[in-house]
């Protein structure tokens, strides 16, 4: 008889590896070069150096988006065009390692009015403009909630650039895609969409214990760099219960990712929320989940904003 887990997240976030999506279970289309710090043949876990320490200050970022309301346009010709009107945020959290303390370092709200329409404008809905966001091609409706994330990037840049001293280590809440220019920034993902390695590693990077890594490897995706696994403290006795994937810029050298991998080994763990208080434990990193839910907040009230913009499209009908 197999053995069977209960993952530790709750159910209604999903699951913290998405198996149902073609998990970790199933292989990525995408090229993987594992021989960056080991070759294949060699892997095992690893772990740091001994003596070494985080650094004293460790920056954590991240954002939220919220869809306030679905619009459509009546052109001049007749035609229609399918719009959103989106609010956004991002943040950073400043955590100072020698203090002990954690603090907001700065965070930013915008509102965007997403359409392919070639004659919308900005829509102002009682004190609050939604700034057009002009969309390429037809502007599907079903894709248009994807558009949101490029400015929502940029927020996100923005932000953690104001907040960014000498020798700290900045942590992006998922893949870095276009933030891979930032110097000592890693990607931190934490549910596992995609199995990257052949089942003879992957079973290394189950056999993870806390504390320890894969060795680094590296993608060829579109975004491509190097990534590594690692396994959180208080995670379950699934096989992947507390992985995550970690990734930095393939503009680095092997030393440098390395430097980084080690890194990240002595810094996220400290980070690991508890089960109790988190139901998506221990992935979602305390000073993560306290940022997303002051953001959310700053977005405002969704039904004031919901009221506020059918308001302004009746005065504009």
């Amino acid at each position: 008889m197999s053995r069977v887990f209960v993952d530790t997240w709750d159910p209604s976030y999903g699951a913290s590896f998405a198996a149902d999506d073609g998990g970790p279970a199933s292989p990525s289309s995408a090229q993987v070069d594992p021989s960056v710090e080991l070759d294949a043949a060699e892997w095992r876990p690893l772990t740091p150096p001994p003596g070494l320490v985080a650094p004293d200050v460790v920056l954590l970022v991240d954002g939220v988006r919220r869809i306030d309301a679905g619009l459509w346009t009546e052109e001049p010709d007749g035609s229609s065009y399918a719009g959103l009107a989106a609010s956004y945020a991002a943040g950073v959290v400043r955590c100072d390692l020698r203090r002990g303390a954690a603090e907001l370092a700065g965070a930013r709200v915008a509102r965007g009015l997403f359409t392919a329409s070639p004659s919308a404008s900005d829509m102002v809905a009682g004190q609050i403009r939604y700034e057009l966001r002009k969309v390429s091609g037809s502007g599907e409706l079903s894709k248009l909630p994807a558009a949101v994330q490029g400015p929502l990037t940029a927020l996100e840049i923005e932000v953690s650039g104001s907040a960014r001293t000498d020798g700290d280590l900045l942590v992006v809440d998922g893949p870095l895609r276009n933030r891979r220019q930032l110097p000592r920034t890693i990607g931190y993902i934490k549910t596992q969409h995609s199995q990257y390695l052949p089942p003879a590693l992957a079973g290394i990077v189950t056999a993870l214990r806390p504390g320890q890594r894969s060795p680094v490897f590296r993608l060829g995706t579109a975004w491509g760099g190097y990534s590594w696994y690692l396994r959180l403290p208080g995670a379950g006795g699934a096989p992947w219960a507390g992985i995550v994937r970690v990734e930095c810029s393939p503009d680095l050298t092997v030393p440098q990712a390395v430097e980084l991998a080690h890194l990240s080994v002595v810094t996220l763990p400290r980070f690991a929320s508890t089960a109790y208080k988190d139901p998506r434990a221990p992935q979602n990193l305390i000073p993560i989940a306290g940022l997303e839910r002051r953001l959310r907040g700053l977005l405002g009230d969704a039904r004031l904003l919901h009221r506020a913009l059918t308001l302004a499209s009746t005065r504009l009908s």
